[in-house]
């Protein structure tokens, strides 16, 4: 049952390590082995990677405003992230809320004491924001801020350890940041062409600005980022996409999988993701243009309303794109969960949140054996 006490599910705890007590070439010559066998795996048809992630609660809460702590926390996820077998490293990830592509229109962070910045409504409808002339992201103090949280990163860590963009939304996810949801839907359905006129605009811009950072951090970047399991053996950008799974699969068809396509283009291609169940949207997911693959929650501890395997294995199976199946729990939850996605023409990555080493081996043994 997933636990409603827990702050973050996803997240373990881990002591903080300063930059000047951390090893860094002991984790980068790490994280190069781990990048071969995800180099392996993208060259071949089908197959199976495992990845123990290392997501620190206070690092995607109200702490992310203090860099510094999220750097040493962060570190000490690296560092303990090596006791657990997995394929694929962990990387560092410079995170500063969600509200990065809506500051282009003019939203602000509102720090509630204790939680992730949320962010203001600036507009009442579509209409008021395309009336707005929007800026680029790198120019409004949110972007300043998490660019500054990049630059920070890359200098205390010498450019060696493998470092992500923040949690990317899609252009639905952004145009919702600006104005009541209530309102976007309605005015979604009134006049579409005056929506999509707006999500490609914000979806213009974000993709703007990732090209900075990616410019940025240069060979460093691992990709699609934030929740996925990333590597700078991968390619495409992981994008948020919570509130499609409010929308009709025609209204996704028509107006966000081609805005979603063109944000992600230069990167390769998009990785989709969406919080509960979106089995229902599993069709027009894999109609979107370039789409790489795509991420979900498959257990009761990851997800409240968590996904169908079955249904995912085999709609997935053969298509080429990567699953990316975050299953809390034990060894059996685990087992349980994989075997029952598992196709021999499936690519999956297995992301596992085993409390202890001697679990996560077991769990690692297991899913070999099923997916062999």
């Amino acid at each position: 049952m997933f636990d409603t006490s827990l702050r973050d599910s996803q997240s373990t705890a881990v002591t903080g390590i300063a930059p000047e007590a951390f090893d860094f070439d002991q984790y980068a010559e790490y994280a190069a082995r781990q990048d071969e066998k995800v180099r392996n795996f993208v060259a071949a048809d089908s197959g199976v990677l495992v990845y123990r992630r290392f997501r620190v609660a206070e690092v995607y809460g109200w702490e992310c405003q203090d860099r510094e702590l999220s750097l040493r926390l962060q570190l000490g996820a690296l560092k303990e992230s090596m006791k657990y077998t997995a394929d694929m490293a962990n990387y560092l990830e410079p995170w500063y809320g969600i509200g990065v592509g809506a500051s282009a229109f003019g939203a602000k962070y509102i720090w509630l004491d204790g939680q992730a910045p949320a962010v203001s409504d600036a507009f009442q409808s579509v209409e008021e924001a395309l009336a707005c002339d929007p800026v680029p992201i790198h120019t409004t103090q949110i972007g300043k801020d998490q660019m500054a949280y990049v630059e920070y990163f890359l200098d205390k860590t010498q450019g060696k350890l493998p470092v992500s963009f923040c949690d990317i939304q899609s252009p639905l996810n952004i145009v919702s940041e600006m104005m009541p949801t209530n309102v976007l839907f309605e005015d979604m359905l009134e006049d579409p062409d005056a929506y999509s006129d707006l999500a490609y605009r914000a979806g213009g811009l974000m993709r703007d600005y990732l090209l900075k950072l990616k410019d940025m951090i240069g060979g460093a970047l691992a990709l699609p980022g934030h929740g996925f399991a990333s590597s700078r053996a991968l390619t495409g950008i992981g994008a948020s996409d919570d509130t499609s799974i409010m929308i009709s699969n025609g209204m996704f068809d028509e107006l966000e999988a081609d805005q979603l396509a063109d944000m992600c283009e230069p990167f390769g291609g998009a990785f989709y993701h969406s919080c509960g169940n979106w089995g229902v949207k599993i069709p027009s997911v894999l109609k979107v243009r370039n789409l790489l693959g795509a991420d979900g929650a498959f257990s009761s501890e990851t997800d409240p309303s968590p996904n169908d395997p079955a249904l995912f294995g085999k709609a997935f199976a053969g298509t080429g794109k990567i699953l990316n199946l975050r299953a809390v729990g034990n060894p059996d939850v685990v087992a349980d969960t994989v075997r029952k996605v598992w196709h021999p023409d499936l690519r999956l990555i297995v992301n596992t949140y085993c409390k202890t080493p001697e679990e996560q081996q077991e769990a690692y043994d297991r899913i070999q054996e099923i997916c062999k």
